[in-house]
């Protein structure tokens, strides 16, 4: 089954096929990074105008790529929501232009849902199967940080906790960018923080309660806002510490809430997506917990958990067999509720 899945629900114009659900025949991502970093992050109306002047040719390159013909496709995935409502548009748009042009089946995919789908891609064998079992997922990217509860057949069935105001991708962002880092955020604190100490400064962990899995990240940000406030921007080894200390703050917070949503609900199988589940840091703290609780860790190839569009396709993939279909009255919704 080939699916050609559609991604643009932020600042990435993406295209990809996937056989069966699992095996990536081409990936094709073009970033605006560059542009945004003009701006120190994402401008909507910037990235929805990008996405018109490069969704065509990226899906041109995804088929070509595929070695395919657009009638070869079996359906077409695109994200729905949630994101910024022009950049969904555009995808979402051009997804209904080519069902009804190829009389091909389209489905609108959860953005988050394909995140949790990125564990079954398998490109030049380098992912795992993906947890078979009801195992808890760990949901952290710029614009959300959960865990929830994910049945065998891989839906959500259970939101266990959620964040309470920043994501953590989003507070790694804004921290960035008060240190004059510039943008992408995240992967710039991860570089500097590799040499730098985590433990020079005490940067608060947010635990509502004890046995809460929720999530708050404001009153870290604001933490290392007033330290800022109190001298001029640190350079140098300075700079790495703070960068540091921040990430291992984020990372001891997603790690112990992590292995109490597992301790909680009895589970064994833990699976760690989206885009912050690139950041080296967290991939390392999280193999560590997984040796010394016992728990089978899952964690996408770091291509994999940023946006792609290979993730859509397989989510898409199966609500397709399920005989899911959406209309030509799919529409976008940029607060999209997880299912």
């Amino acid at each position: 089954m080939l699916v050609l899945g559609i991604e643009s629900s932020c600042d990435e114009t993406a295209a990809a096929v996937v056989a069966d659900g699992r095996r990536v025949c081409s990936d094709v991502v073009a970033s605006q990074a560059a542009v945004h970093a003009l701006y120190g992050g994402v401008v909507p109306e910037v990235a929805s105008r990008h996405h018109l002047e490069t969704v065509v040719p990226t899906l041109s390159k995804a088929i070509t790529d595929a070695g395919i013909s657009w009638n070869d496709l079996d359906g077409i995935a695109v994200t729905c929501g949630p994101g910024l409502v022009g950049a969904l548009l555009v995808g979402v748009e051009a997804a209904k232009a080519l069902g009804y042009a190829l009389s091909k089946p389209v489905v609108g995919v959860h953005h988050h849902a394909g995140h949790m789908a990125a564990a079954f891609l398998s490109h030049e064998g380098d992912a795992s199967p993906g947890p078979e079992r009801s195992h808890v997922a760990l949901l952290v990217s710029g614009g959300h940080t959960a865990l929830v509860r994910v049945s065998d057949d891989g839906a959500v069935s259970q939101v266990l906790g959620v964040t309470r105001d920043d994501a953590a991708g989003e507070a790694f962002d804004k921290t960035a960018k008060l240190l004059g880092l510039g943008y992408p955020g995240g992967v710039l604190i991860d570089k500097l923080a590799v040499s730098g100490d985590p433990k020079a400064h005490a940067f608060p962990r947010a635990f509502p309660a004890r046995e809460s899995l929720e999530f708050s990240f404001s009153g870290l940000k604001t933490s290392l806002a007033t330290f800022l406030n109190q001298g001029p921007l640190p350079t140098g080894q300075a700079l790495a510490d703070v960068c540091a200390s921040f990430q291992a703050a984020v990372i001891d917070v997603l790690v112990r809430k992590s292995r109490r949503a597992l301790a909680q609900q009895g589970l064994k199988d833990l699976l760690v997506c989206g885009g912050v589940a690139a950041n080296q840091g967290l991939r390392t703290a999280m193999l560590s917990a997984a040796a010394e609780d016992g728990f089978r860790l899952h964690i996408p190839p770091v291509r994999y958990c940023t946006d792609n569009a290979a993730m859509i396709a397989a989510a898409g993939t199966r609500l397709l067999k399920r005989g899911i279909r959406s209309g030509l009255d799919l529409n976008v919704d940029p607060g999209l509720p997880l299912p």
